[in-house]
């Protein structure tokens, strides 16, 4: 069982590897970030940003929450958006939503699981707006076809926020992507929501949703 000191050993030993293996790596993390790269993701700790991505640190901004989520009321994420955006000018923000995700699974089973199911409301009400296309899908499916479509339903809340509508008016290069990652077999997919500006949410959206559709029947 791993201790509280172990972490500290273990970061040690880390430190002095990367510094043996490429000198000047710590220093050169002194220096300001300057990432092209918003990770929006979950936080379970099976879905690390850096790893998955092969990105270094420095090389992508991180913001993590149960599911995924950003809604309008979360100060939290709009001003992890808006740094980077207006002060880091990432170019990509990702949405990244996981397979056998607990708040999604939580979710769509209606599962009480404490002061939690107050935010879980929120993938409640993705599964409510989507309600006929998982009844329409085997039993096996509908966890995974929602977290797809929270993803996209996110994606979307990140394009319409105050943050992106400014962006965007200032033709500023930000597009946003909305991904899936295996926990089973590590790999990121592309669930072909992609917004670049305001005018392509609609048909990003209806075509997202129907691939959710065709890839789970």
């Amino acid at each position: 069982m791993t201790s509280i000191q172990d972490l500290f050993s273990h970061n040690r030993a880390w430190a002095a590897e990367m510094e043996r293996t490429r000198p000047g790596f710590f220093s050169g993390l002194t220096k300001q970030q300057k990432p092209k790269f918003m990770w929006i993701g979950c936080s379970d700790s099976r879905v690390p940003a850096n790893q998955i991505t092969g990105l270094e640190p420095g090389e992508v901004f991180v913001h993590r929450n149960v599911a995924n989520v950003v809604v309008h009321s979360d100060l939290n994420a709009l001003s992890a958006i808006q740094f980077a955006v207006e002060m880091l000018k990432v170019e990509h923000i990702m949405v990244v939503g996981h397979y056998g995700c607990g708040g999604v699974l939580a979710a769509l089973n209606g599962t009480r699981v404490g002061l939690a199911d107050n935010w879980i409301r929120h993938i409640q009400d993705v599964r409510d707006r989507h309600r006929v296309i998982l009844d329409n899908m085997p039993p096996d499916k509908r966890a995974d076809a929602l977290v797809d479509l929270n993803v996209i339903e996110q994606v979307v809340n990140v394009c319409v926020s105050t943050v992106m509508v400014d962006a965007w008016a200032k033709n500023q290069n930000v597009t946003i992507h909305g991904w899936a990652f295996g926990v089973h077999d590590g790999l990121l997919q592309d669930l072909k929501m992609n917004v670049s500006n305001a005018e392509a949410i609609e048909d990003a959206y209806r075509n997202a949703v129907q691939a959710v559709i065709a890839a789970r029947h």
